[in-house]
């Protein structure tokens, strides 16, 4: 199957099954959203969810997030992953909120990974849930389910995905389709026991064909070398058997 094809199959699929996706991580506003995207690196959102309602009640805007310490920001999160430098990208953070771009949540990728504690894949995803910009955040799913489908060829880094995702999904699809991969990675293609057997991509999808193939092969391979035992074990016999006759037509 073509890559474009492969492009028009997983958009269809989506675009009618799951037309409006959203992030699973809770916020009201840009500023909580930022704060939870840049708590969830390496971190469930499950976890994160939990730790947020007391950490947005005491830190409900940049300035107060600004005013505090990284050990006041530290003991709401400290059950995240890498509370200690996470603490301190928050407090930078809400500081250059403030000092450069008047407390508000700045669009543009360049203007986002300028702010502590966010990379390219914490700035796409503001950039697409907020700005509705055609931004392609890639996660550990989204790099492990555009490989596996076969949305991508060869890309062995995030960015080398995020581009062959921007180039080849429509642009008004983008921002939604981060996170179709996302939501899938997580309930279906799962990293070590993906659900193959309810997943309704198979069909188009270059990692379960290329397993089903291998697998057939494996099977052929296993009759194909059980045949030859029971032929090799039957021929042997029926020597012992004509021996035998041989032998009692002597003795007769």
């Amino acid at each position: 199957m073509l890559k474009a094809e492969r492009y028009r199959h997983f958009v269809d699929y989506f675009s009618k099954n799951q037309p409006n996706p959203v992030t699973e991580l809770h916020y009201n506003n840009p500023f909580q959203l930022l704060v939870a995207v840049i708590l969830s690196a390496q971190c469930t959102d499950k976890r994160i969810n939990q730790v947020t309602p007391a950490l947005f009640e005491r830190f409900p805007t940049a300035q107060d997030l600004a005013a505090a310490t990284s050990d006041e920001v530290f003991s709401y999160i400290r059950s995240v992953s890498y509370p200690n430098n996470k603490a301190k990208h928050l407090v930078g953070m809400g500081k250059m909120l403030i000092e450069v771009f008047n407390g508000e949540v700045p669009a543009g990728i360049e203007n986002l990974q300028k702010l502590p504690g966010v990379g390219r894949k914490t700035a796409n995803v503001i950039a697409s849930v907020i700005f509705e910009e055609p931004a392609m955040a890639v996660d550990t799913h989204v790099f492990r389910v555009a490989n596996r489908i076969g949305l991508t060829n060869n890309a062995r880094t995030p960015l080398a995905v995020e581009k062959q995702l921007v180039q080849n999904i429509p642009k008004e699809y983008i921002a939604v389709a981060h996170h179709w991969l996302i939501l899938h990675g997580r309930y279906i293609c799962l990293a070590r026991s993906p659900k193959c057997d309810v997943c309704p991509l198979t069909w188009f999808c270059r990692y379960y064909e290329r397993n089903n193939t291998e697998a057939a092969l494996q099977r052929a391979e296993a009759a194909k070398i059980k045949k030859a035992k029971e032929a090799k074990k039957k021929k042997e016999l029926n020597t012992i058997a004509k021996e035998l006759k041989k032998r009692s037509v002597k003795e007769g």
